[in-house]
């Protein structure tokens, strides 16, 4: 099972992008991940025309925000005493950086439709009957290790959500364009998604339902009757 990361946690990603935003910086990224292996700070800084302390502020800012990985390594082949100290080296990093507006989970889609597909080959159990148990399993998760209320927790996940009368309605569908064309899948899997949500919260006042509405998810959360 897999949990996916909330908004706050991904906040970092908006700051990410927005460091490459400075020209100066930007161009010390590309230049760094172009290279075939690590680039150190004089490298970079003679390559781009930069003062060195200038190149040494960038990247350095760029590997605080996990967009480059630092490493220290001896260029002269040589160790032991007289060998010098490890040169600070720069290089693209694994973390991958996505931001989308209004907030959307097609990863989060993708995995459970994946296992779906996966469990339903092995064990013959109908694909969508599996989607709604894992979807539903998910949620639960979700909800259990939370220590918030359904309205924060939604808002974390991209729901939008908008109290209307005695209703929460979602504003946001994080799986819109999925759902625009798989309606009947999509839409079952997030009904099922939420009904986990709400159990593991123990949310025995509120209960999901199918109400779909144009511009809103398609999921509304009511009284419980």
């Amino acid at each position: 099972m897999f949990v996916d990361t909330p908004k706050e946690v991904r906040d970092p990603d908006v700051s990410a992008i927005a460091a490459l935003d400075e020209p100066t910086r930007r161009r010390l990224y590309d230049h760094v991940v172009r290279q075939s292996s690590p680039v150190s700070r004089d490298e970079a800084a003679a390559t781009l025309g930069l003062a060195r302390k200038t190149a040494a502020f960038h990247l350095d800012r760029l590997a605080d925000e996990s967009l480059l990985d630092v490493i220290y390594e001896r260029r002269s082949g040589r160790s032991g005493p007289g060998a010098g100290r490890p040169a600070k080296l720069y290089r693209r990093s694994t973390k991958q950086v996505a931001v989308n507006l209004p907030d959307r989970r097609y990863e989060l889609a993708g995995r459970l439709l994946a296992q779906a597909v996966e469990e339903s080959d092995a064990t013959g159990e109908p694909v969508r009957q599996v989607l709604h148990r894992k979807a539903e399993e998910l949620g639960t998760q979700l909800g259990e290790q939370s220590k918030t209320d359904v309205f924060e927790l939604l808002d974390r996940y991209g729901f939008e959500p908008r109290r209307e009368d005695d209703a929460i309605v979602l504003a946001n569908c994080p799986f819109h364009a999925l759902a625009q064309e798989h309606t009947q899948t999509v839409c079952g899997m997030n009904l099922h998604l939420l009904r986990g949500v709400l159990s593991g919260l123990d949310e025995a006042g509120l209960e999901a339902c199918l109400a779909p509405s144009p511009g809103r998810c398609c999921v509304r959360l009511r009284q419980a009757a």
